[in-house]
């Protein structure tokens, strides 16, 4: 018989070794369709801004693309489920979570909050699966999610479900605190690497979902990550909201004081006075600041840590067009820094829709409304130029920080991701709707809507759903026109009107 040369031998033991440590992407190939069925546009809400009405167009364009990305997966806990737009076995904690705050707007379509129940049975309930969680570490943020869903939907049994009957949200809280280092766990794509420190996590990169971003310079095991401890911070500060909503008076207490522990913390180490922002600490050095500025810079605002001094210092950041802002707003690593890359190279600078929202929506936690509403436009308006004059003509998964581009890959100049709807969908839907046509706040327990109005021309929404409200809301010339199946209360820079069943005319003078 004719012996193998050693060098194919040799070839192919290497290629069945890196076989082995691929994603379980590439060997768990398991049933999945892209959505067969039509998507439903009378159970959506219905955008109206005749001044650009090209970004309508493209709140549709992300809606389809985000239609083909509900999937379903046999021996999946749930399924149909919202697929990320990466791997097709394989499920991430940080964009699952994002995706539910676009989801919320068609619940009956879109299985958004579902889609985290994949988590829960899998991480905590511990059924097999036929999905792997690729970083079971991946930031905490189940809590605000469902909290923000639950508003849109005012669902009280889902909240009982995950905080009361199933304590899921205890439980992923507890997890996060006692993950074992290293250990790849049999569900996971990748071995865990969160590790509690007396003043924060240790955590990596690729974990925290900011794969070769530049913190630690180098050293990403020597600092304790300033994302970690407030995304905790914040779960705590939204299991305490939930269990309030609840009347869970036992756990409101209990997270209460989590949340004011890592509150006094992420304060005492991880604030820079003298730049104006949090940043990453030294692990065994905690006064010793790690002198990277990023948008995780804004998970403490989001949590509700900074005072209103350290807020106003924060909001300076992303008007400053030397560190986050300009036309191409919240570049991942701040303009002035020595790691920035002009073309993105991912976590180098590349603009992110799931840090953006974030620290948006952290914007607004202090009343700079204005600047979100400012910084939500010009995001918009790069992902929609980049989608008219890029081809192919898609939504990416990261932008350009210099031009209306797709941001390059953090290993080569190929582009990121296409169709990544997927957390992108956040800009041309939810940035559209709460910070473009200024409808920030949706309350279905309160039945309360509260509009910034500072567009000019016909501009609003038909078709809103609340809890049972469904509503249009359209400004043209001096009227507002509002018809609504429920009766609810409507916000108009601070003048506050009671919407009837039926149709209502307002007289608006500015």
């Amino acid at each position: 018989m004719k012996k193998t040369p050693i060098h194919i031998i040799i070839i192919i033991m290497l290629f069945a070794s890196c076989q082995s440590n691929y994603p379980k992407e590439q060997s768990h190939i398991i049933e999945k369709s892209v959505n067969p069925s039509p998507m439903d546009k009378t159970l959506m809400p219905e955008p109206v801004f005749d001044t650009e009405p090209e970004f309508v167009e493209f709140y549709w364009k992300a809606w389809e693309l985000a239609w083909n990305h509900v999937k379903e997966s046999k021996g999946a806990p749930q399924s149909p489920y919202m697929d990320e737009a990466h791997w097709t076995s394989t499920i991430w904690i940080w964009d699952t979570s994002f995706m539910m705050h676009y989801c919320k707007y068609a619940p009956e379509l879109f299985p958004g909050i579902e889609s985290l129940d994949n988590f829960y049975a899998i991480m905590h309930d511990k059924q097999t699966s036929s999905l792997f969680i690729q970083h079971p570490d991946n930031p905490p943020l189940f809590a605000w999610s469902e909290y923000e869903y639950f508003k849109l939907t005012g669902d009280t049994t889902r909240l009982r479900k995950v905080l009361i009957e199933r304590q899921y949200l205890q439980k992923h809280y507890y997890l996060f605190d006692n993950f074992e280092p290293d250990t790849k766990y049999p569900y996971a794509g990748a071995p865990v690497k969160i590790k509690k420190h007396p003043n924060g996590y240790q955590w990596g990169g690729v974990q925290s979902g900011m794969d070769n971003t530049p913190r630690g310079r180098g050293d990403e095991d020597s600092i304790l990550w300033i994302d970690a401890i407030a995304q905790q911070a914040l779960s705590a500060y939204y299991i305490k909201e939930i269990a309030s909503v609840l009347k869970q008076n036992d756990i409101v207490q209990e997270y209460s004081n989590k949340y004011k522990k890592q509150k006094e913390l992420i304060n005492r180490y991880y604030w820079n006075s003298e730049d104006g922002i949090y940043y990453d600490i030294k692990v065994n050095s905690p006064y010793e600041h790690v002198a990277v500025k990023t948008p995780a810079a804004y998970w403490p605002m989001l949590a509700l840590t900074p005072g209103v001094n350290q807020a106003e210092l924060l909001a300076g950041h992303i008007e400053n067009k030397k560190v986050f802002g300009g036309v191409f707003p919240l570049p991942s690593v701040s303009r002035d820094d020595k790691d920035f890359e002009s073309k993105g190279k991912y976590w180098r600078g590349g603009i992110w829709l799931p840090t953006a929202y974030m620290s948006i929506k952290a914007l607004e936690k202090y009343g700079y409304f204005e600047l979100a509403d400012k910084t939500s436009y010009n995001l918009i308006k790069q992902m929609l130029k980049t989608y008219k004059e890029v081809e192919p003509h898609t939504i990416w998964e990261c932008y350009s920080p210099t031009e209306a581009k797709p941001s390059t890959m953090k290993k080569n100049e190929k582009y990121s991701r296409q169709d990544f709807c997927g957390w992108s969908a956040l800009g041309p839907i939810s940035l559209f709707i709460e910070n473009v046509l200024g409808f920030h706040e949706i309350d279905a327990t309160e039945k309360r809507v509260v509009w910034r109005k500072y567009q000019k021309g016909r501009h609003g929404i038909k078709g809103l759903r609340f809890g049972t409200v469904v509503t249009d809301i359209i400004s043209e010339g001096d009227k507002i026109m509002i018809v609504s199946n429920e009766p609810y209360t409507l916000v108009v820079n601070t003048k506050e009107y009671v919407v009837k069943n039926g149709k209502t005319i307002l007289q608006w003078i500015e």
